[in-house]
This record gives C-alpha cells, sequence and structure tokens, in this order.
C-alpha cells in the first residue's frame, strides 16, 4: 500500500468571472455540499475557507466551517476591525435656565457657553413650571433671570424630595424693593435660593467661579439631605422594629430577647427585611384591634337598650344607671378611635361609608336615650338600635375583609357573642315590659347561633390555656342563663338574665382580647 498523499494547501480566491469560478472550483475539496462539489457526506473540514460565506447546498444553510478568513500560505489572517469612533469629548456643566420673558434667553446663552456652562433640560416657554426638585436627570442649578417680581413668583419654595436631592436656584434680578423684602428673605431662608448679581454675567471668569461655587454648594446641601434621609430612614426602621417587640412581648408576655429572635427568625422564614415583618406585625395587631372595637358596638347597641330596660322594669336601677353611662362613653370611645385609624386611608370608600352610617346610627340612639323615661321612648330606642346593629355589622365585615387575614375571623365571632348574650337579655325584658311577646320567639334561633359559635371556638386550632379556661367558665355561665329562661319556681328570671349577662360579657370580653393578643393571630 502506497504512501498517502497530504492535501494540497488552499489557496486564496477572489470569485470574479469565469477564471474566478475555476479557481474556486479547483479549491474545493471533493465532499462538500456545496455548489459544484462532488457527492458524498456533508463534512464542514472540507469546505473551501474564503472571505465570503458559502451555503451547503444539502443543508440549505451557511457552511459551519468556522469563520471565514483568507488563508495565505498556511497562515490566517483575520481582517481587522474598522477604527471606532474618537473619544468624545467630556461634557460641559449643565444648568437649567429659566426666563419670564423669552427675548432675554438668547443673549444669555453665549455667555454661559463662555463660561463654559450649557443649557439642559430648561423650560423655554413663558410661564413653564421649574424642573422638579430631586429629579434624577435634571441639573442641581437653576437660573432665574428676570425682574424681581417675576423671578419670586417662579421661584416658590417647594417641599424637599424624597430621596434628599434638591437643587440651588440662582435668582438673577435686581435687589428687592422694601415690600418686596420678606418674602425674599423667606425665600432665602429655605436653603433653596441665592442671590447672583447681574453685572457677574458681564465677565465670564467671574460667571465661571460663581457658578462653580454655588454648584458645589448644591451638591454639598444635597449630600447632606441624603445623609439625613438615609438617618431617618434607619431610625425609622428601629421604631417599628421597637413597637413590633412591644406588641409581642405583650402578646405573650416573653422578653425583649425572646421577641427579638422571633421577629428575626420570621423574618428570615419569610425572606423579609425586619422593618418590613415589624411593620406587618404592627398592621395584623391594629387590624384585629379595630375589628374587636367595631364588633364591640354591636354589643353595646343591645346593651343600651339593655340596661334602659332593665331601669324600667326596676332591676338593680342605680348599678344599671351608671353601665349605661358607661356604654355610652365607650360606643363613642371606638367610633373616634376607629375614625382616627391611619388604616382605612388606603381603604375601599365603602369602609368609611359604613363607619359614617354607624356614627349617623349612634347619633339617632343617643337622642332617643337622652329623652325622658318611658315604654314609648324605650321601642323607639330599640329601633334605633337595630339600625346601630346593622351598621356596626356591615363595619366589622369591611374591616375583616379589609385586614386580608384569616385570623380576624376568630375575633368577629366572639365578639359576635358578645352581642348576641346582650341581645338575647334585651328580648326577653322587653317581652315582658311591652308586653310583645311576638319578641321571645327570636330567642330559640339566637340561642342556637350562640351554641354553634361556642362549640366553634371550642374547636378553634387558635388557642392557648388561658382562652381553653376561659371558655370553659363561658360554657358554664351560658348553661346558667339557659336554665333561668326555662324558668321555675322560685327563679328570679329578670335577675338572673341580668347577671349572667352581665357575666358572659366580661368572659367574651377577656375571650376576645386574648384572640386579639394572640401570638399565632399576629405572626399569621
Amino acid at each position: 500500500m502506497g504512501e498517502r498523499t497530504p492535501p494540497r494547501p488552499v489557496r486564496a480566491a477572489v470569485s470574479g468571472g469565469e477564471e474566478g469560478g475555476k479557481r474556486d472550483a479547483e479549491n474545493r475539496r471533493p465532499g462538500c455540499g456545496g455548489e459544484g462539489a462532488g457527492r458524498g457526506p456533508h463534512s464542514p473540514e472540507r469546505c473551501f475557507v474564503a472571505p465570503w460565506p458559502r451555503t451547503c447546498k444539502r443543508r440549505a444553510q451557511p457552511c459551519s466551517a468556522g469563520p471565514h478568513r483568507l488563508r495565505w500560505a498556511g497562515e490566517n489572517r483575520a481582517v481587522s476591525a474598522p477604527p471606532g469612533p474618537p473619544p468624545l469629548v467630556p461634557p460641559m456643566n449643565l444648568l437649567s435656565l429659566l426666563c419670564p420673558d423669552d427675548r432675554d434667553r438668547p443673549a444669555l446663552l453665549p455667555l454661559l457657553q463662555a463660561a463654559g456652562w450649557a443649557v439642559g433640560d430648561a423650560p423655554r416657554q413663558r410661564g413653564a413650571a421649574l424642573p422638579a426638585a430631586g429629579a434624577a436627570d435634571a441639573p442641581l442649578l437653576t437660573v432665574l433671570w428676570g425682574t424681581t417680581e417675576a423671578v419670586l413668583a417662579a421661584a416658590a419654595p417647594q417641599a424637599a424630595p424624597e430621596d434628599g436631592r434638591e437643587g440651588l436656584r440662582l435668582l438673577c434680578c435686581p435687589p428687592p424693593a422694601a415690600a418686596q423684602l420678606p418674602a425674599w428673605l423667606a425665600l432665602l431662608e429655605t436653603g433653596q435660593a441665592a442671590w447672583l448679581s447681574p453685572t457677574v454675567w458681564s465677565q465670564p471668569e467671574a460667571l465661571a467661579l460663581s457658578l462653580s461655587q454655588a454648584q458645589a454648594q448644591a451638591r454639598q446641601r444635597s449630600q447632606w439631605r441624603q445623609a439625613a434621609t438615609r438617618a431617618q430612614a434607619q431610625l425609622d426602621e428601629r421604631k417599628w422594629v421597637d413597637r413590633a417587640k412591644g406588641v409581642l412581648m405583650n402578646a405573650r408576655g416573653i422578653s425583649e430577647d425572646e421577641a427579638f429572635r422571633l421577629l428575626r427568625g420570621a423574618s428570615m422564614h419569610a425572606h423579609l427585611r425586619l422593618s418590613e415583618l415589624s411593620r406587618s406585625v404592627i398592621e395584623a395587631a391594629q387590624w384585629a384591634e379595630a375589628v374587636n372595637r367595631a364588633g364591640q358596638l354591636r354589643m353595646l347597641s343591645q346593651r343600651l337598650v339593655k340596661l334602659a330596660a332593665q331601669r324600667q322594669a326596676g332591676v338593680e336601677v342605680k348599678r344599671a344607671r351608671g353601665a349605661q353611662d358607661e356604654a355610652a362613653q365607650r360606643l363613642q370611645d371606638n367610633l373616634a378611635h376607629l375614625a382616627s385609624l391611619p388604616l382605612l386611608d388606603g381603604q375601599p370608600a365603602a369602609l368609611r361609608e359604613a363607619l359614617t352610617r354607624a356614627e349617623q346610627a349612634w347619633g339617632a340612639l343617643q337622642r332617643s336615650l337622652d329623652g325622658k323615661a318611658g315604654l314609648p321612648l324605650l321601642a323607639e330606642a330599640d329601633a334605633r338600635a337595630e339600625e346601630l346593629l346593622q351598621a356596626a355589622e356591615a363595619l366589622t365585615a369591611a374591616l375583616e375583609a379589609g385586614g386580608a387575614r384569616g385570623a380576624l375571623r376568630i375575633v368577629n365571632l366572639c365578639g359576635r357573642q358578645r352581642m348576641r348574650v346582650q341581645r338575647l337579655a334585651k328580648l326577653a325584658l322587653l317581652a315582658g315590659l311591652l308586653n310583645q311577646p311576638e319578641r321571645l320567639a327570636l330567642l330559640p334561633a339566637l340561642m342556637d347561633d350562640f351554641e354553634a359559635t361556642l362549640r366553634e371556638l371550642e374547636q378553634a386550632p387558635l388557642s392557648t390555656s388561658d382562652i381553653r379556661e376561659t371558655l370553659a367558665a363561658a360554657r358554664d355561665e351560658w348553661l346558667r342563663l339557659l336554665r333561668a329562661l326555662r324558668g321555675g319556681p322560685g327563679i328570679d328570671v329578670q335577675g338572673v338574665l341580668a347577671a349572667s349577662s352581665d357575666a358572659l360579657l366580661a368572659l367574651f370580653h377577656r375571650l376576645t382580647d386574648s384572640y386579639e393578643r394572640s401570638l399565632q393571630l399576629i405572626m399569621s
């Protein structure tokens, strides 16, 4: 078997007419799928290498032999890229120029250019607003040129931006008159403006120096304000964390270190910053308190009429009068607290409307209770109390939905139990006082609802030893109230109703507060 002949080196070729085509055919290796190639498997290694791409006939795509370069006597020569554009000249210093009179602007631009400054992103129209303070792309300096009156009108003080980046306004105008001096000094005291004499513009070097000093002053002041903004943000975050620790310490009686470890572990688990989680904890506690207070409005609407009926029936009149005044004051305080909650600012308008309806219903009930005591007024007060009950029910449901936390439902359920025991006692008392036995027909459904909710609370996973003990005591007192309603020899029904309803109210007050402060609810 003879010695294998080494492959012939590939020469560079340039297609051009018939002669160029012949050279292409000579340099093309057999087996390539290009035009004029022989039959055989596609082999990119055998493809002709040229400074232009070739297409494989069988694959109908550019050959993958690699970058097409000139091969000259066994040496690859890559074509060098054309030289790039020349480096940019550093831009001139930028400022904003505002001229109330457009005719002044063309004369000022050459003076600024001679001093090494250019105008960028400045309003050109007469009466146009100044660039927004603190904008990321706005120049730090804004020159206002014109009469003193026009400059003062255009350079009104602005609120400091949130990020702390604040520019400086240079007032280029004649000195103010005596009548304009108070507004002039007030503007300078804000630190947002400084005076630049118009005579400086005739001297390019003096103008350049004045503008450079003003820019350095504006940059330094902006840096100070940004540092103060960051420090204030850190202080606010620390306040949120401290408040959240206080909420957790009050909820479970744990130490400050344990509360901090709990917050830190929860933030790592939820992938949130410690300040964000702390704010969520505080908001959860505020929503729970709001639902609790709105639920108290339902109970107080029934309790006020129940105490009025108790006084009319002569059952513990003195104590009932004091309890009625206390209930009215609590209802007023709860409405004021709910109206001042910052949580309601970003909520739908329906929530505010529900609060307004509750306030109006309370005003009508208050007028009825302040009238002369008697059976007709008692019936009117009961009708107004039903309106307040419906408004408070809608408000509580709106707050529960606005909180967007499923655990708030347990606070709402427990708060509704307070209303039911007061409503039950009220219906039983009014049935006898007003000679309306049809009111007694409402008691079975009310008792069934109370029993069903009590069982749900007993089976709820949100529970502690204190909650379980309170539920057991509420169960015993509820059975005592049921025995009194069934009647019997020697049972003072009205007295037992008054005492048991108050005892159940105190127990469910304690229970609702326990749910409100529950750590599981706050961290849910």
